[in-house]
């Protein structure tokens, strides 16, 4: 069995809808002998680049049906991700099932806030674009960092490659957690949005006000300086102006 600590990533399960320099991502995997899964519009995207994938169906043994709305809630595929490798009676349900385990988790979401946000966008655009199974693998793979990591950003692949290049094809627990909370912030934000958007066709003024932010600088200090500041402009919203203002010259801002 293993245990939590360094986990040598021998598959990786990529699907994304955002697919900046996903073919890079995959091909360094391969690179270190990962098996790659991946599901649809991916697997399409990997095999025109010349990548070994195999297709989500193969893997749980289920097709993809309705437009795509079913492909990866499958209990093949999560016993795969949620099982625990250091729980013996986790590994004897792994055997009797006949279940792979996943080690490395690529995904993003469909993209809910700009579709919504798009003037003219219909109802049943924006429903369209509510990611069910996106999530589900996210959380599935997030909750069990201490076996599996989860990747959510572009941004992230060049380093996470270097590590398992470095690291002989692992990735540290520390890693892995910090990815783990990445995943979380990522799929809340994605669920605050939707569930704005749901409440403001009702409610001018919700029981509960669902919003997220992003970090746009880190400041000079707080309001005395010994304190640590940031600055932080809402997301999904029209730009704040000060969020706009490029610095030319002159100190760092502080929160004063």
């Amino acid at each position: 069995m293993t245990q939590p600590g360094d986990v040598r990533v021998r598959r990786a399960l990529l699907s994304v809808s955002d697919k900046r320099g996903i073919v890079e991502f995959a091909r360094g995997l391969a690179g270190l002998g990962v098996e790659l899964v991946s599901t649809g519009g991916t697997a399409r995207e990997l095999t025109e680049a010349g990548l070994e994938v195999r297709a989500i169906e193969d893997f749980t043994g289920f097709p993809e049906i309705m437009d795509g709305r079913v492909k990866t809630l499958h209990p093949k595929l999560h016993a795969g991700l949620l099982a625990l490798r250091d729980n013996p009676a986790h590994m004897v349900a792994v055997e009797q099932h006949e279940v792979e385990l996943v080690d490395l988790v690529c995904v993003n979401l469909y993209p809910f806030e700009r579709v919504a946000g798009r003037r003219g966008a219909t109802e049943h655009e924006a429903i369209d674009n509510i990611d069910v199974g996106g999530p589900t693998m996210i959380r599935a793979a997030a909750k069990n960092f201490g076996f599996i990591a989860v990747v959510t950003r572009p941004e992230s692949y060049d380093a996470l490659l270097q590590e398992l290049i470095d690291a002989d094809a692992k990735l540290s627990l520390g890693t892995r957690e910090s990815l783990a909370a990445e995943a979380f912030a990522y799929t809340a934000r994605y669920d605050a949005a939707i569930a704005r958007w749901f409440i403001e066709k009702h409610e001018d003024f919700p029981g509960v006000l669902m919003s997220a932010y992003d970090k746009v600088t880190d400041l000079a200090y707080g309001e005395n300086p010994h304190q640590r500041a940031a600055y932080y402009a809402q997301s999904g919203a029209r730009m704040h102006v000060l969020s706009m203002i490029k610095q030319v010259a002159g100190k760092d801002l502080s929160f004063n």
